[in-house]
């Protein structure tokens, strides 16, 4: 009988399964590690573009907020100026109301009997200082002033003082305040 040693044959067929599982395992390890460095070359050019659109974006936002900085400014600006211009118009509305109080007050004077030597309108109160020979002449002037149509009827005494002036002259220093009322004035 013959025999055949197939020992050899197998044996040389399990190193040629080995090279073939470790040239697949090598294979395999090296699309692994093509392929793990591919996603990671992906990755960092999306770092690099996000990166890049992130520094645009910033670029922008600065840009806009030295904008909305300046549309600010202006905004604040053009508030300051209108309150200008409604002070302006306050005067402006107010300064006729103070010449038509002040034309009044020519006719409401004692000729001759008292000089006034101050007059100070807010925005309700006059206050009116002067000085009248005679305390007659003081209350026939708060009389006027009660029947005014300018003047509400409360005319207050504030203070009545003798003062002697140049060569013994007596005179009345007096101190009276009153509302005014609303004044209205016709609009050209």
């Amino acid at each position: 009988m013959i025999r055949i040693n197939l020992l050899p044959f197998r044996a040389a067929r399990r190193r040629e399964n080995i090279r073939k599982e470790v040239s697949i395992f090598t294979l395999l390890i090296i699309f692994l590690i093509l392929g793990l460095s591919y996603y990671g070359i992906h990755l960092d050019k999306k770092i690099t573009n996000l990166g890049n659109e992130i520094a645009v974006v910033e670029n922008e936002i600065a840009l806009y907020k030295e904008k909305a900085n300046r549309v600010n400014e202006i905004k604040k600006a053009i508030s300051i100026y209108e309150k200008k211009v409604a002070t302006i118009k306050s005067l402006k509305n107010r300064r006729r109301e103070v010449v038509t109080l002040l034309d009044n007050m020519t006719t409401l004077v004692i000729p001759e009997k008292m000089w006034l030597t101050s007059l100070q309108i807010d925005a309700t109160i006059v206050s009116i200082t002067g000085i009248a020979f005679d305390q007659k002449t003081v209350a026939d002037f708060m009389t006027n002033l009660g029947t005014s149509p300018f003047f509400a009827k409360d005319v207050k005494l504030n203070n009545l003082k003798m003062q002697k002036i140049a060569n013994e002259i007596v005179a009345q220093n007096f101190d009276l305040s009153c509302n005014k009322t609303v004044i209205k004035t016709k609009k050209k």
